[in-house]
This record gives structure tokens, C-alpha cells and sequence, in this order.
């Protein structure tokens, strides 16, 4: 794009200079014709003064008597004539013999040597037609460059119109068709990257083909838009394998529930039924006891599977009742569980409803494990623009890995199931005099975000 404005540029610049160069070179010109006129001048003082002294000598030498007036005229006519012959060769390119007899001309006629009228008269012979040869010669110098100096102005009038219609004409044309072509190329590659992403936006994951080379901000943005494409990919194929793991756990609860909970839920009817019978009391009084055990066993793996009460009652009644029934026993730690109203009011989608919740137990779960804690506190509250997730408690401590680092299995479940969601985890020091602080952030964008992924995926190739 920078190629249409730097070549109207360099062609305006090579016009600016080659005007520059004719008023540089018609400057010359004129310095020179001015040398010419200050030399024209000077020979016309030296040719006047040369011819005042000369008739002044001849009137002398006439009289044959020398006054101090007639010296004191010769001696001011000898000094403009000195100046004059000075400035003369200063000013004009002479033979060396021609200067030789200018300054010898002076000497000659300076009274302060003494007067010799016939000295004087032959200095003067042959001074005079020396000046007027060159006077001749000046004048024909400078009436030659006052022509030239008239025929350059015309000429530079007309070249520096003629120039400024050829560069002016020349660069906005070729301006006008390179800034076209760079423009539609820049159009097609933007239209290229516009198509890439809504494709992507309507569910078709293809990452776009991103330069091998980065020239520019464009091919920067399709290297960014590659990127992201691929990181979307993973997080959307995290997602789908989540969510297809979750609805597999909940069919299988469900076949639970429908058939083996049902077929043990009548073989203990049946047992009850045969209570009456004396006979076989203490027998059937065993069997059921452990008939109803396995019963309960069956309702935790079908409720750990996929918690009914998740989907009944919401969040936070499934936290509370899993927390009641699995934690609140003596042998493990003391905890303090806070759901806050405005989170059930959210309306956040069943799968980041089931992640919240996986992620809480799993949290709570390595607290218990490797914490050695007797108090824990978990908090489910709304914050600025956010969901917030704590688990905090008093035990020793650790270090968590670096996210790019493998970690334990649980740490990556809980790394994945955010991820997925769109959500930040961080592991710090806890408020506590010792242990842990666990935080998950959800941003209340990301559930429409995530929705919205969930429809391209049924709807979309992706």
C-alpha cells in the first residue's frame, strides 16, 4: 500500500529537483552577469580616470609648470585609477602579461615617483587602448549574457510548465492505478479473513491457511485467527468429550434407576412379604438388611454418576444435599458451605451448572485427600461480572504445578472442566494461618459464550 504514495513521492521529488538545479544553474548565470557589469564598471572608471590624466599631463607639459593644485587633481586620479585597475583584476581572468602591464600602467603614473610628462603620456598610450579593448570585450560579455539570461527565463517558464503537466499528469494516474491494485488485493485478503471467520462463527472449525512468512499487520491477524481456530478446536473437542461423558453417565443412572433399582426395589418387597412366614424370619430379616445396603450403594453410583438433584433442584440444593449426605460425617473435617441466591437466578446452562458442580466435589475431595485439614469453607457467590467458586481450608498446603505442566488427574479434571466452560482457576495461599485457597472464575459472558458453541456443534459441521 506504501508503493502508490512513495512513487507519486519520488516522481514530485525528482521534478522539485530537477527545477531546483535550473534556478541553481540560472542563479550562476546571474551572479556571473553581475561580475560582468561590477568589470564593465570598473574598466569605464579606470578608461575615465586614464583620460582625465591624460589631458591633465598634456596641459602641464604645455604650461611646463607643475601647480599644487594640477598635482593634487593628478594625485586623486592616480588613486580612482589604482582602485579601479585593482578591482579589474580582481574581477576579470587575464593573461599574465596583460595584468603585467595594468599594475606596471599604475607604478608608472603614480606622482608620488616624481612627474615626467613623457613617462606619464607613454603609460597612458599604452593603458587606454588596453581598457578599451577590454571594455569592448565586457560589454560584448554582458550584452551575450543579458540574451542568454532573457532566453533562460523563457526557457525555464516553459520547462517548468511542461514539467509539472508530464509529473503531475504521470504520477496521479499511475498513483490512482497502483493504490487501485494494492487496494483490491488488500480486499481480497480481508475478505478472505472475513469469510475464514464466518465460517468459523457458523460452526466450521477448518482453521485457515496462515502465512509462512509474516509481512504485515493482515498476515499477523490470519496467524492469530489460525491460532485461535486450533484452540477452539481443543477446547470445543474438550467440551463434546465432557459433555458426551456426562450424558453417558446419566443414561447409564437412568438404566439403573429404571430396571436394576426397580428388579431390587421388588425382590425386597418380596422378601418383606415373606416375613410373615416364621420359619424363615432371621433369613429373610439378613437378606434385607443387605438387599436394602446394596440399594443404597446403587442410589450413591447412580447419584455420583449423574446427580439427579442437579437437574431437580439446581446447584445449589445439589451441593447442599451431596455435602449433608457424603460429608457431614465426624471422622472428616468441619466445613462451611455458602450459596449465594443470585447464583440460582443466573441461569446458567446444565452443562456449566454440572461443571460447577464436578469441579466443587473434586476441589472438596482433594482438600479432604492431601490437605490434612480439620476446617474447610467452600463459597459459591457472584462477584462483579462473574460466578465465583472458592474452597479454602487450614491445612498444610501445596505448591500447584505450572499450567502447562501434567499435574495429578484431579487437577487436570478441574483444568479441563474450566477450560471447557471458559473459566479461570488459580491455587493461592488461604486466609487461614496455614493451607489453600482454590478460586474458579466463570465470566457471566462466557455461559451465552458457551451456549452458543453448543449450538454450532449440533447445528454446524464442527
Amino acid at each position: 500500500m506504501f508503493l502508490a504514495p512513495a512513487t507519486v513521492l519520488t516522481l514530485t521529488t525528482v521534478l522539485v529537483l530537477f527545477l531546483q538545479y535550473t534556478y541553481w544553474d540560472l542563479s550562476v548565470k546571474r551572479q556571473e552577469q553581475a561580475k560582468v557589469s561590477q568589470t564593465f564598471v570598473a574598466l569605464a572608471e579606470a578608461d575615465l580616470a586614464a583620460q582625465r590624466m591624460q589631458g591633465l599631463v598634456a596641459h602641464i607639459s604645455r604650461r611646463g609648470q607643475l601647480d599644487l593644485t594640477a598635482l593634487e587633481t593628478l594625485t586623486e586620479l592616480h588613486y580612482h585609477l589604482s582602485g579601479a585597475v585593482r578591482r579589474i583584476l580582481d574581477l576579470m581572468i587575464l593573461p599574465e602579461s596583460t595584468r603585467a602591464l595594468l599594475k606596471q600602467a599604475v607604478t608608472d603614473l603614480d606622482p608620488h615617483h616624481g612627474f615626467d610628462g613623457e613617462r606619464f603620456l607613454s603609460a597612458l598610450g599604452l593603458l587606454r587602448p588596453q581598457l578599451v579593448a577590454l571594455a569592448e570585450q565586457s560589454q560584448r560579455r554582458r550584452e551575450q549574457l543579458r540574451d542568454v539570461h532573457v532566453q533562460n527565463i523563457d526557457q525555464l517558464v516553459a520547462r517548468t510548465a511542461l514539467l509539472t503537466i508530464i509529473g503531475i499528469g504521470t504520477a496521479i494516474p499511475l498513483g490512482t492505478l497502483l493504490a487501485l491494485f494494492f487496494a483490491r488485493r488488500l480486499l481480497r485478503r480481508i475478505k478472505t479473513l472475513s469469510d475464514s471467520a464466518g465460517r468459523i462463527a457458523r460452526g466450521d472449525l477448518t482453521p485457515p491457511p496462515a502465512p509462512q512468512r509474516v509481512q504485515d499487520e493482515l498476515d499477523d491477524l490470519a496467524v492469530s485467527i489460525n491460532q485461535m481456530t486450533e484452540r477452539l478446536i481443543r477446547v470445543v473437542s474438550t467440551e463434546k468429550l465432557l459433555e458426551g461423558a456426562e450424558e453417558e453417565r446419566r443414561r447409564i443412572a437412568m438404566d439403573l434407576h429404571d430396571q436394576s433399582l426397580s428388579d431390587l426395589s421388588d425382590i425386597l418387597r418380596a422378601l418383606q412379604n415373606l416375613r410373615v412366614r416364621e420359619d424363615c424370619c432371621e433369613d429373610v430379616g439378613k437378606i434385607e438388611e443387605d438387599l436394602q445396603r446394596a440399594i443404597t450403594n446403587l442410589r450413591d453410583v447412580m447419584d455420583n454418576l449423574h446427580p439427579q438433584t442437579l437437574e431437580i433442584l439446581g446447584l445449589g440444593a445439589a451441593l447442599q444435599s451431596h455435602f449433608e449426605r457424603h460429608l457431614d460425617k465426624d471422622h472428616l473435617p468441619e466445613y462451611h458451605l455458602y450459596i449465594s441466591p443470585q447464583v440460582e437466578g443466573l441461569g446458567l446452562s446444565r452443562l456449566c451448572q454440572l461443571s460447577l458442580y464436578r469441579i466443587a466435589l473434586e476441589a472438596v475431595h482433594n482438600v479432604i485427600k492431601h490437605a490434612k485439614a480439620s476446617r474447610y469453607e467452600v463459597s459459591l457467590d457472584r462477584r462483579d461480572d462473574g460466578v465465583v467458586l472458592v474452597v479454602e481450608d487450614n491445612g498444610c498446603g501445596f505448591r500447584p504445578p505450572a499450567p502447562d505442566a501434567s499435574g495429578g488427574r484431579g487437577l487436570n479434571n478441574i483444568r479441563e472442566r474450566a477450560r471447557a466452560m471458559g473459566a479461570r482457576v488459580q491455587w493461592g495461599a488461604s486466609r487461614f494461618t496455614s493451607g489453600t485457597r482454590f478460586e474458579l472464575t466463570l465470566p457471566l459472558n462466557g455461559a451465552p459464550r458457551q451456549e452458543r458453541d453448543k449450538g454450532m456443534i449440533e447445528h454446524g459441521t464442527g
